[in-house]
Order: C-alpha cells, then sequence, then structure tokens
C-alpha cells in the first residue's frame, strides 16, 4: 500500500471549516423612531415595506417588530385600496 492522495481540484474544500460570524440584530424602524401609528397615506416609508413586485417584505427582512408589521401590514392593504400602491408590480 501507497499513502498516495488524489489531487485536490481548485474548488474542492469539502474540509476547510468556515467561520460564521453571527448575523446583526436588525432594529425596528418604527420603534426607534417611536412611532406608534402608521398611516396608509404615507406611501414614501410604505414603499420601503414592499418588495418590486408589490409583495409585502417579511420581518426577518425588514427588521420591524411584530406589533409594527401587522400595522404595516394592514396600512400597505388600505393603500393599495385606495390605489395608492399597486397590488402587482407590471
Amino acid at each position: 500500500m501507497s499513502d498516495y492522495k488524489k489531487p485536490q481540484a481548485a474548488g474542492d474544500d469539502k474540509n476547510v471549516k468556515r467561520i460564521k460570524r453571527p448575523a446583526k440584530k436588525k432594529v425596528c424602524v418604527f420603534c426607534a423612531e417611536k412611532i406608534e401609528t402608521i398611516d396608509y397615506k404615507d406611501v414614501a416609508k410604505l414603499k420601503k415595506m414592499i418588495t418590486e413586485k408589490g409583495k409585502l417584505v417579511p420581518r426577518r427582512a425588514s427588521g420591524t417588530c411584530a406589533k409594527h408589521q401587522r400595522i404595516v401590514e394592514n396600512a400597505v392593504k388600505k393603500a393599495r385600496l385606495m390605489a395608492l400602491l399597486p397590488f402587482v408590480a407590471d
């Protein structure tokens, strides 16, 4: 028996340990600014909370707390009904 090892390809890093950094905790924008109510007529803030396709951005992506996410969700729905925001992007 010989101690022959197969040559590894350049991108073959199966045995390399990767260092995982803990994710930075996102802070709720509305809690930081101490905003209690989110108005459906404030389209600029609501546009940040929807994707380019018109879907709501989830909490884990936007960093909003559960309380404000529920308020944002209702405000976006009202703004869509009033035709301030699109239901679906073109």
